[in-house]
C-alpha cells in the first residue's frame, strides 16, 4: 500500500483527490495540509466526510517538506499558481516523487511562465526537472509530474489525431471551450457570483488564457508545422464540465473518411477516451464523474470545415483523475484504479 499526501486539501481539486483516492485499492492517505485551514479537522472543515472513520484522525497541517518525504510516497500539489513554484524544490533535489496539479511547471521557458501568468517563475534548473505528462499519450520520465490543464486536456485530445496524421490546415484551427465554475477555483469573484453566473455565459481571458502556451508547446512536439490557434474560454453556469468546440478545415485531399479513421485508431487502446459512433456527439452528461473524454465528430463538405466536440469532467479528466492515472502510470498500477466509474445521473 502507497502512501500520499495532498497539499491543498480545501480547494475543489484537493477534495475531489480525497474522494478519488478513497476508492483506490492501492493508496492511502496519510496527511493533508493546507494554508487558510491549518489546525482544522477534516471532518470540521468537510461535514460530509464524518462517518468515515479513516479521516477521523486526519488534521489540515502546515506544510513541511520534511514531514512528508518521511511519512509519504507521493505528493500532490493541489494548489494555485505559484504554490509549488516556492515549495517544490525540497523534492526536486530529492527526487521525491509529485504530481503537480498547478501550471507552474507546466511550462519550462520562465519568461513564458511569466509573460502567461504574471508571476515570477521557479528557477529554470528546476523547471527542467519537471515531466508535462498528458496520461492518454505520455507515461512519466521524472519524479516531477507536471498534469496538464483543464482546458489543455480536453484541447489536445480533441486535436492529437489531426496533428500526428497531418489532416488539416494549421492556420485554421478555432478551439471554443467552456468551462462550469468549479473549474474557476474557490476564491469568489465577480464573474463566479452567483447573480452574475446563474442563466448566463460570459466570455473570459480571450487570447490571454494560461493554457494557451503549453497547449500550442505540446502540438509542437507531435506536428512541427503547428501555427498559433483561436483559443477562446468562457464560463457556463454548471458545476462540473468542460465542453470544447474544435474547428478545423482538412488539408487537401484528405477526407473525412480518414479523419474518422485517425481518430478511431488513436484512441483504440485508450480506456479513457471514447469516439463517439458517426452520427453522435457528446454532452456532459457523458463524463461528469469520471476521467473519461468523450469525442464527437462532423464534417461540413460545404465548407470543408471539420467540427470536434470533446468534453470531459474538469475536476476529474482535467484535474485529480487525470494526476491519479499519472499516478497509476508511475506505480505501475492499473490504470483504471481509482477510476473506473460510471457517470452520475
Amino acid at each position: 500500500m502507497k502512501k500520499v499526501a495532498i497539499i491543498g486539501i480545501s480547494g475543489y481539486s484537493g477534495l475531489e483527490l480525497l474522494r478519488l483516492l478513497h476508492g483506490h485499492s492501492e493508496v492511502t492517505v496519510v496527511g493533508v495540509y493546507g494554508t487558510s485551514t491549518v489546525g482544522e479537522k477534516l471532518t470540521a472543515l468537510f461535514p460530509k466526510l464524518q462517518g468515515y472513520a479513516e479521516y477521523a484522525g486526519l488534521t489540515i497541517k502546515q506544510f513541511d517538506a520534511a514531514e512528508i518525504m518521511a511519512t509519504a510516497d507521493l505528493v500532490f500539489f493541489a494548489t494555485p499558481a505559484g504554490i509549488a513554484a516556492i515549495h517544490a524544490a525540497d523534492f526536486i533535489h530529492a527526487e521525491f516523487p509529485v504530481i503537480d496539479l498547478s501550471g507552474d511547471f507546466r511550462l519550462q521557458d520562465p519568461s513564458q511562465y511569466e509573460k502567461w501568468y504574471a508571476r515570477p517563475a521557479s528557477h529554470a534548473q528546476l523547471l527542467a526537472k519537471a515531466d508535462y505528462v498528458l496520461a492518454d499519450f505520455d507515461t512519466p520520465k521524472t519524479a516531477y509530474i507536471s498534469n496538464p490543464g483543464c482546458y489543455a486536456t480536453a484541447t489536445l485530445l480533441s486535436l492529437a489525431p489531426l496533428y500526428k496524421e497531418s489532416l488539416i490546415q494549421y492556420d485554421s484551427v478555432i478551439v471554443d471551450a467552456k468551462s462550469g465554475l468549479s473549474g474557476a477555483g474557490k476564491k469568489l469573484t465577480d464573474s463566479s457570483h452567483y447573480v452574475n453566473a446563474n442563466e448566463n455565459v460570459s466570455m473570459y481571458k480571450l487570447n490571454q488564457h494560461q493554457h494557451i502556451p503549453e497547449i500550442i508547446n505540446k502540438l509542437m512536439t507531435w506536428q512541427e508545422k503547428t501555427l498559433p490557434i483561436q483559443f477562446s474560454t468562457s464560463l457556463i453556469p454548471v458545476t462540473r464540465g468542460i465542453f470544447v468546440s474544435t474547428y478545423a478545415k482538412l488539408a487537401a485531399d484528405v477526407s473525412f473518411e480518414q479523419v474518422r479513421e485517425a481518430y478511431e485508431k488513436t484512441y483504440r487502446d485508450s480506456y479513457f477516451v471514447t469516439v463517439c459512433e458517426q452520427g453522435h456527439l457528446p454532452d456532459l452528461h457523458h463524463v461528469v464523474g469520471t476521467n473519461v473524454t468523450a469525442i464527437g465528430l462532423g464534417y461540413n463538405p460545404l465548407t470543408n470545415t471539420l467540427t470536434v466536440v470533446t468534453v470531459i469532467d474538469n475536476l476529474v479528466k482535467g484535474a485529480a483523475g487525470q494526476a491519479i492515472q499519472n499516478m497509476n502510470h508511475f506505480f505501475n498500477f492499473d490504470e483504471k484504479a481509482g477510476l473506473d466509474l460510471l457517470p452520475i445521473l
